[in-house]
């Protein structure tokens, strides 16, 4: 993999997109996104937000390299991805890129453990005792310290989403990418989920991008980036809430 300059590494946006169109083909094409043109920095915490089939998800996949741009190109702490091969891509994913979804995906038969060693286990950096004790301290870290042997089965939908989150951050990117994380849970699971991500920002320094369709939550994000018929409608910072 090419790299840049350490100075000029770390001065370029974590994630940028330009110029970036996808269309899906068929008999008759369908534009997902068109022409996005975005910026997103460390430590910021962001909501996209949009009416069903405005492009969403289509534009979380792409930031994430889970989809190729038709036109236009996504870079990754200044490094074009648009000639990578897949290996390359799947190592940023690994390295610098965590995902959190919906349905949280987890291997039902595998343990908590496991699940969230997985992605330790395929970038292979560390030996199969520092990603046990990587694991534990992370599920611990989110009050799930006496559920690690458990089956995902064996959890409620906020705790599954919590291991979702541990396995997200288990190769320490500086960057989470959530799909509509608390459309499948109650209210009392969504806001623990949110204060989580929350808490990600604040005192992890993490940068964390989420789809959601919850105004409610978006509003409490720091910055909101709006879509519709696959373009960007609005881009705005909010004031954070007095202390």
């Amino acid at each position: 993999m090419s790299a840049l300059p350490q100075a000029e590494a770390a001065t370029a946006p974590l994630i940028e997109a330009r110029n970036v169109t996808r269309i899906l083909p068929g008999v008759v094409p369908t534009t997902l996104v068109r022409n996005i043109n975005l910026s997103i920095g460390d430590n910021e915490f962001v909501a996209i937000t949009g009416p069903s089939g405005s492009g969403k998800s289509s534009l979380l996949y792409l930031l994430g390299l889970l989809d190729m741009p038709t036109s236009g190109e996504v870079l990754i702490r200044g490094r074009a991805t648009v000639h990578m091969d897949e290996a390359e891509r799947a190592l940023t994913r690994l390295t610098l890129l965590g995902f959190v979804f919906q349905f949280h995906f987890l291997l039902p038969e595998f343990t908590v453990l496991d699940n969230v060693m997985l992605p330790m286990r395929a970038l292979g950096r560390l030996s199969n005792e520092a990603m046990r004790e990587r694991a534990r301290g992370l599920l611990s870290s989110l009050g799930l310290g006496d559920h690690m042997l458990k089956r995902p089965d064996q959890l409620s939908g906020g705790q599954r989403q919590r291991v979702a989150v541990a396995r997200a951050l288990a190769n320490e990117p500086p960057v989470i990418l959530a799909d509509e994380p608390t459309g499948s849970l109650d209210s009392h699971a969504s806001e623990a989920v949110f204060e989580l991500l929350r808490d990600l920002v604040d005192h992890k320094g993490k940068t964390v991008v989420a789809v959601t369709h919850d105004l409610n939550l978006a509003s409490r994000m720091d910055r909101q980036i709006e879509l519709m018929d696959g373009a960007i409608v609005g881009d705005k910072t909010v004031a954070p809430a007095p202390q």
